[in-house]
């Protein structure tokens, strides 16, 4: 009896987990104040990239801190929304700024929080929650960027 409810018991949780885990290639999450969003997506590009977007900042982004160096279409903003593309071997992406067009994941309603502390992760990338502000790191080739309210750091 014991094997058996040990055997059903088993069975069950697989699938549950396999559920669970359906959409670790796109996840979503926001930080505990609500005005940092971020998305770490598998899906729509050859490796993993995070994107995150702060609401309300009082830093100002110098004009060419996007990826190419070029400014912003009038009507975006330059300073919100920040990228980091997954690299191999040492050989990825320096995290950039991004131009922004619209609100990252707009309609999507409430977005789970990523407490003080906690970290998700896809790929070699991780993203970091912490008082001072939410970091994501390639660790495949060490590039990353950090955004708080008052600052942001590319590296």
């Amino acid at each position: 009896m014991i094997a058996a409810l040990s055997i059903a018991t088993a069975a069950t949780a697989l699938p549950l987990a396999a559920i669970a885990h359906a959409d670790d290639n796109y996840q979503t999450f926001a930080s505990p104040s609500g005005t940092i969003r971020c998305i770490l997506n598998g899906q729509d590009s050859p490796a993993p990239i995070a994107m995150c977007q702060i609401a309300d900042h009082t830093y100002v982004a110098p004009p060419g801190s996007t990826r190419d160096g070029g400014p912003c279409e009038s009507g975006t903003d330059l300073g919100r929304d920040f990228r980091l593309d997954q690299g191999k071997l040492d050989q990825g992406k320096p995290a950039h700024l991004t131009c922004t067009y619209s609100a990252l994941g707009s309609g999507f309603g409430p977005w789970p929080t990523l407490g003080y502390g906690q970290t998700r992760s896809l790929g070699a990338i991780t993203c970091d929650s912490e008082t001072s502000g939410i970091t994501c790191t390639d660790t495949s080739s060490g590039h990353f960027f950090r955004i708080s309210r008052d600052s942001y750091q590319l590296g």
